[in-house]
């Protein structure tokens, strides 16, 4: 069967019309179907990244979050508690005396401890005079001071010598937390 030229003509006609249809019909829907398709797998990918990241990180927050429980742990122990601010304050003393006996100084006086009260924190100041024989007590004791639990720090220190025997004068803080105290109770007294 042979075309003849007109058909030959037409059929050519009818194929650039077709070429045409899908150049501007059929192309710009495959081509958007594959720019979707592009997205979703890119979304997909990023999603992936991200959780990945997350479950990378999520070890390092947990070390993050294990070290701060711990040193918050640490700084609780640091702290003096009680019920009123006199038995704190009683608590602080106690201890700052029972590190002087255990390091062989003899406690001359004590002053009343002065309070500060500041952001949820109250800052308790106690001074004690003490003798010892020895000047090496100071230096163990003022150690042991550093190393007490609940921490008293030590904010003056002073020490005369005269003849065989050493006197001085220390100040050190402790600190509270105000929230739960029955402060009113306290002041009244």
């Amino acid at each position: 069967m042979q075309i003849s030229t007109r058909e030959r003509n037409i059929l050519i006609i009818a194929g650039l019309v077709a070429a045409a249809f899908v150049a501007t019909r059929i192309f710009p829907a495959v081509q958007g179907i594959y720019d979707r398709r592009s997205q979703a797998i890119e979304s997909i990918n990023l999603q992936i990244e991200r959780e990945q990241r997350l479950f990378d990180e999520s070890a390092t927050w947990s070390n993050r979050r294990a070290e701060i429980e711990s040193a918050e742990e640490q700084l609780e122990s640091q702290v003096f508690s009680g019920q009123t601010l006199p038995i704190i304050e009683a608590n602080i003393q106690r201890a700052l005396t029972l590190q002087a006996r255990d390091n062989q100084i003899s406690v001359t006086s004590t002053r009343l401890a002065e309070r500060l009260d500041a952001g949820g924190w109250v800052l308790i100041s106690q001074e004690m005079s003490f003798r010892t024989g020895d000047a090496s007590n100071t230096i163990n004791f003022l150690q042991s001071l550093a190393e007490s639990t609940p921490r008293l720090w030590v904010t003056d220190f002073s020490l005369d010598r005269a003849r065989n025997q050493f006197s001085g004068s220390i100040t050190v803080v402790g600190f509270a937390k105000s929230e739960g105290l029955l402060v009113a109770q306290a002041r009244s007294r």
